[in-house]
């Protein structure tokens, strides 16, 4: 299950937030999709329907919908962020391809014995964590 448009506005505006033309535009694009976007992917995609929408409405769109917990960042080795819809109840991780960029998800991890530890140790109260693998994925291996 993703989050709906629908869904968000609602959320935006109990937040506070307007909810403008141009931000329903980036909206829909992450809504409608399943693939992790850069910014200036999503940009490119929103200016074909708006093409007022400016690329400093796309970051501040992210960053807020980031902030709200509705977005999931991949971070591609400092390089370039990407972003993908969080699914409400989703804990998933990233395999990250250092060649192409291309993102895999993945949702098995069993850090939370690792957790516990660093818990007692440090006296951190640990509240989650992003697990992000940097590699070659399987095309750029056999180029």
């Amino acid at each position: 299950m993703k989050y709906t448009n629908r869904r968000i506005a609602s959320l935006l505006r109990q937040k506070g937030f307007k909810l403008t033309p141009q931000r329903r535009a980036v909206l829909d694009i992450i809504c409608s999709s399943t693939e992790h976007f850069t910014p200036v992917q999503i940009y490119e995609r929103a200016r074909q329907e708006h093409p007022d929408v400016g690329l400093v409405t796309v970051y501040r769109t992210l960053n807020m919908l980031a902030a709200l917990g509705l977005l999931c960042q991949v971070h591609m080795d400092g390089r370039k962020r990407s972003y993908v819809m969080r699914r409400p109840a989703e804990h998933h991780h990233h395999l990250v391809c250092s060649q192409c960029g291309t993102v895999v998800d993945f949702a098995s991890c069993d850090l939370g014995e690792l957790e516990e530890k660093l818990s007692r140790q440090t006296g951190f109260e640990i509240n989650g964590h992003l697990l992000e693998f940097s590699g070659c994925c399987q095309e750029c291996k056999q180029k």
